[in-house]
């Protein structure tokens, strides 16, 4: 008997101390840009441990069967059984742990279930790394599980006398039902979850508590292509809430073209946040071509990104459509068939259409998403030369696609619509300029330059009289304690430039990326009904400012009375700069339970 109690609380004890260690490892591996003390190292260790005594439980389970069932039967096998799972146990804490401390500087947020939608194009998984930065991972991970393997008791007991038999299944099975309520994390009405280990205003010491094994196994079943119902709120405040946040009409526009039907490139600038400008960020170093662009066109001061993905950007941008937390509503295929995009409210108009990307078109469903919503030409990797897609990790390095653009604005037949994606200022920053000795700022030097030599290329053409350009980031980025609590993060630049524009202006509008599908349609003299989401800003109807964010897995939401973000895993405000928070982010709830709505019955 004391043998085989020795074996579950050796098991129990070792597992815990495995996740305790792995918090530690976790908080220095990913300290950089976060400042952190010993006692808070204590104090991260003290709140997570609820979390680690319960997921530990989860993995008693199989060594107490076994336990059981050696009463009656001492087989080696069971022996064998329990090596094996042991080994199962080490090889996926090790890639819990390895794939938790390699994603969280890229993602800020902890593992989740919605890393295994990239598995499906590994080649854009990995494109944000070396080869060696691989390698160093696929050894500290065979080192981890060995380690952890090593640390599991052997199973080696002694038979137990027939007359006993009995009486010891009872008393471990007595057992099951306390298991069960630790799993749970109690009899209450509140589960084991993820927020219970959040106890400070810095996210990093909260992430850090965070066991990443309970987190992945959470978040199994609420993968990219799942939306959850966020019943925040009755139906009828809900419904009160909405009132005036969003309106589908342009009314008597403030006009900013000299024509309503020019000819229109959208450019989404990879990750390029507005920290990186002189207007949002004050350095006028990284993007100085852009800085003094802002002044030649039509520039969107207080505009604001609506998520933190690509896919998700890209969704917004074009279909005027909300972002969510932890869904890519781009890997629905049969949702976004339904959406309405720019580029098809332009074909109804006789727009021909294009779009341009660099990289592999197909990733995160992208493909099917462009063509369903109006894009009649794709052009990308695949129609370049071997050479140029290995210009960069992630495809055709900008440089080589701007041109490839400023040729199709020479070729395409008007009137046109071309979209555009970036690629270059993503990981691994691989651009072939070196002019800043930060490789992230230097990216973003490197975009500026195209950027630059694009629009001086564009305006000795003959097609730039009447051309419209359109650039916005597709989302913002974390940058040196810039993170998604912070207000700066989603401050993004948008701007209008080219021969369509009436006159250079500044629009202090707080606005957000979701809204350019309803402005520009607005100044084309356009419908747009069926956006449902997106407001023209320039519209008399605009009366009511703000700007809403998703991120994983919280809700950022500005207006007139300030800023402040909302955790969906602490389910509290965790910053607070608003002289009426609680009704901000009441609002910011709203949108997000009326979306998830709408969403779930598009069909």
């Amino acid at each position: 008997m004391a043998a085989r109690v020795k074996y579950l609380i050796k098991t129990y004890l070792w597992t815990i101390a495995v996740f305790i260690v792995a918090k530690i490892v976790f908080m220095i591996s990913c300290r950089e840009g976060h400042a952190f003390n010993l006692g808070d190292v204590w104090d991260v260790i003290g709140h997570g441990l609820t979390l680690d005594l319960s997921t530990a439980l989860y993995f008693l389970i199989l060594p107490l069967l076994l336990v059981i069932i050696s009463l009656w039967w001492t087989h080696r096998v069971l022996s064998r059984i329990s090596m094996v799972y042991f080994i199962i146990i080490a090889i996926a804490f090790a890639l819990a742990f390895v794939a938790d401390t390699s994603l969280y500087p890229f993602w800020n947020y902890k593992l989740d279930a919605s890393c295994l939608q990239y598995l499906e194009t590994p080649s854009e998984a990995t494109a944000s790394v070396s080869t060696g930065y691989l390698l160093v991972r696929l050894v500290i991970l065979v080192i981890l599980v060995i380690l952890v393997w090593l640390g599991y008791p052997k199973m080696n007991f002694n038979p137990v006398p027939k007359g006993r038999r009995l009486l010891f299944t009872i008393l471990y099975a007595l057992f099951i039902p306390f298991l069960v309520i630790g799993i749970r994390g109690g009899l209450g009405e509140s589960t084991t979850n993820v927020g219970q280990v959040y106890y400070s205003q810095n996210q990093f010491l909260n992430h850090s508590a965070v066991n990443p094994v309970f987190s992945f196994l959470a978040s199994l079943e609420k993968t990219a292509n799942y939306v959850p119902d966020y019943n925040f709120m009755e139906e009828s405040e809900r419904a009160r809430l909405m009132e005036g946040l969003y309106f589908t009409d342009s009314t008597e526009p403030d006009t900013l073209l000299k024509t309503q039907r020019p000819n229109i490139i959208v450019i989404l600038l990879e990750s390029c946040g507005g920290i990186f400008t002189e207007d949002i960020g004050k350095r006028s170093d990284i993007m100085p071509h852009l800085n003094q662009l802002t002044k030649e066109g039509v520039y969107f001061a207080n505009f604001y990104a609506n998520s933190y993905r690509t896919d998700r950007g890209t969704l917004c941008t074009w279909s005027g459509y909300p972002s969510f937390p932890r869904s890519s509503v781009m890997k629905m295929p049969a949702k976004t068939r339904l959406l309405p995009g720019i580029a098809q409210s332009l074909r109804r108009e006789g727009y021909h259409t294009s779009y341009l990307y660099g990289g592999d078109i197909n990733f995160t469903n992208m493909r099917s998403y462009l063509v369903t919503t109006g894009f009649e030409q794709l052009h990308w990797k695949n129609d370049y030369t071997s050479q140029e897609q290995k210009t960069s990790e992630w495809g055709v390095r900008d440089d080589i696609t701007f041109a490839t653009l400023g040729d199709m604005v020479r070729q395409q037949q008007s009137p046109f619509l071309i979209g555009y994606s970036t690629l270059s200022s993503h990981e691994p920053w691989d651009v072939p300029t070196h002019r800043l000795d930060d490789e992230v700022l230097n990216a973003f030097n490197y975009l500026d330059e195209c950027i630059g030599n694009f629009i001086s290329e564009m305006k000795k053409t003959p097609q730039w009289d009447n051309l419209l350009v359109i650039m916005l980031p597709d989302h913002g980025f974390s940058y040196l304690g810039v993170g998604e609590e912070h207000e700066l993060h989603d401050h993004v630049p948008m701007l209008w430039l080219g021969g369509a524009i009436k006159t250079p202006r500044r629009i202090e509008q707080l606005c957000n990326q979701t809204d350019l599908p309803a402005t520009l349609l607005g100044q084309l003299g356009i419908t747009h009904d069926d956006y449902q989401f997106s407001r023209d800003v320039m519209s008399k109807s605009y009366q009511y400012p703000f700007a809403v964010h998703t991120y994983n897995n919280g809700i950022t939401m500005k207006d007139s009375t300030g800023f402040a973000v909302f955790d969906l895993n602490a389910n509290r405000i965790i910053v607070d700069k608003s002289s009426d928070s609680e009704l901000l982010m009441k609002k910011g709830k709203a949108i997000l339970q009326t979306a998830a709505k709408e969403l779930k019955e598009l069909n």
